[in-house]
């Protein structure tokens, strides 16, 4: 929400009649300050880098079949949209385009570029936008499938690098079942492109808490079939369909592929749920519906609820997390060091403390700083461990595990006072993650180093 504009106003003020005038002015005075301006440029690839994708050869290519349910498209969306199939750099695709509107004009624009791989359908009628889409499905010819909005556009590379990730899989041993990429957001002209969605690889319980996969997502076709696009989760299909094949490919190596590149344009107008979160709330409701099946089918005991921000949920769990899940060896939470700062909490595998300074009441980059998520390493001073690991923390740190009668957190307070919390954090993490444990940084806990000791 960096930029100022009439799209980012009408958030502001659904936001403000859901949560208030005071939460309302902490989240603009976040988004709008000089650190979190969108200073974004989408830069597409170059020519000769291009010219190389089209001249390469590969040993099985796959055909990757893209999936446009449309309705009433406006003709100049749609020519946007099919343009930007024609203009990839990786012949092998199929567009199957399939239209529950009522007019003539799509069909007889596909049918004019005279391109074999433009498959048009008419759909039997306009119903729900899962059933429409599954009925799409039935003239799929691909081995993969690439779900498109009939509104949105890819960029040049986006099918290459997917059958290139799919290439790369197989020759390992394990053909991907799900492959995504990041994405951003582009004007109703196509010419301004803000707000990327820079993703981490496959993180669970982050996609518990909203479809941050979303675009551009490919999938097996057969897994796809099996699985289908639920009507009772319409607006949220995709998330509820990300996280049921989540379900079956998430213990198999391999099986879901991240693509650290922005592939795919998701366009904003009036009308969409990227430019006006309220026009679609139905969409948000429907996704916390889809968490709280996925989290029921796993057995757990949970109730699932939305955050204050549309379209981010948040799972609490009756009997505690880690009575629950047996593959996670800990839980922690964020350090608030001076004037309530983020000093440290959860850490990439090199020990840097993500969102480190970021104060105490903001949301941070996609509001990821307030989102349950699973991490790669968490601070000593904000931790709780399963029974299972309490003997693999001794070996790690040389320490007995005891913990804090209040909070239940690690008990820490007797050590030195230089004690590097942190390093023996990263190693105690690394640890558990080499044999075998999930770990999870819930926000919501907290060690506050100004309240425990009145200083730092």
């Amino acid at each position: 929400m960096g930029k100022l504009n009439i799209h980012n106003l009408k958030k502001t003020i659904s936001y403000l009649k859901r949560n208030g005038l005071r939460e309302t002015l902490i989240t603009v005075k976040e988004h709008f300050s000089p650190d979190t301006q969108d200073n974004y440029r989408y830069i597409p690839p170059e020519e000769d880098a291009l010219e190389r994708q089209r001249s390469r050869c590969f040993a099985q290519p796959v055909t990757i079949s893209v999936v446009v349910p449309a309705y009433h498209t406006p003709e100049r969306y749609y020519r946007e949209m099919i343009e930007s199939v024609l203009a990839q750099t990786y012949p092998h695709w199929q567009l199957v385009i399939g239209d529950a509107g009522e007019g003539e004009e799509l069909m007889r624009l596909a049918s004019a570029y005279g391109d074999s791989r433009i498959c048009y359908h008419r759909l039997s009628g306009n119903r729900s936008i899962a059933d429409n889409t599954n009925e799409t499905l039935q003239w799929v010819q691909g081995e993969y499938i690439a779900l498109l909005d009939h509104d949105d556009v890819l960029t040049p590379d986006a099918l290459y690098e997917m059958a290139a990730a799919v290439e790369q899989g197989r020759l390992g041993g394990t053909g991907p079942g799900m492959l995504y990429s990041d994405e951003d957001k582009c004007d109703e002209n196509g010419l301004t492109f803000y707000e990327p969605n820079l993703k981490p690889d496959f993180n669970l319980d982050l996609l518990m808490t909203n479809n941050y996969i979303c675009h551009l997502l490919v999938m097996e076709t057969e897994l796809m079939r099996q699985l289908g696009f639920r009507s009772a989760y319409d607006g949220a299909q995709d998330h509820d369909l990300a996280l049921r094949a989540a379900g079956r490919l998430m213990r198999m190596p391999g099986a879901i592929v991240h693509i650290p590149r922005v592939l795919y344009h998701w366009r904003c107008h009036s009308a969409s749920t990227a430019a006006n979160p309220e026009s679609k709330l139905y969409a948000y409701e429907a996704g916390v519906r889809a968490t709280q099946d996925f989290a029921d089918s796993q057995g757990w005991k949970t109730k699932v609820s939305m955050t204050q921000h549309m379209g981010f949920s948040r799972t609490e769990y009756d009997p505690p997390l880690l009575a629950q899940r047996p593959e996670v060896g800990a839980v922690g939470g964020r350090v608030l060091g001076r004037a309530r700062r983020i000093a440290g909490g959860m850490m990439d595998e090199a020990g840097e403390v993500q969102y480190l300074g970021l104060k105490d009441g903001y949301t941070g980059y996609l509001n990821r700083a307030i989102l349950v998520q699973q991490a790669p390493a968490l601070d000593l001073r904000c931790i709780r461990l399963s029974a299972q690991c309490r003997e693999l923390f001794r070996k790690t740190t040389g320490l007995e595990y005891t913990e804090d009668g209040i909070d239940g957190l690690y008990n820490w307070r007797g050590l030195p006072a230089d004690y590097d919390y942190a390093g023996m954090g990263l190693k105690l993490s690394r640890a558990l993650r080499e044999a075998g444990y999930v770990l999870i940084w819930d926000p919501q806990m907290v060690c506050d180093l100004e309240a425990m000791s009145g200083r730092i």
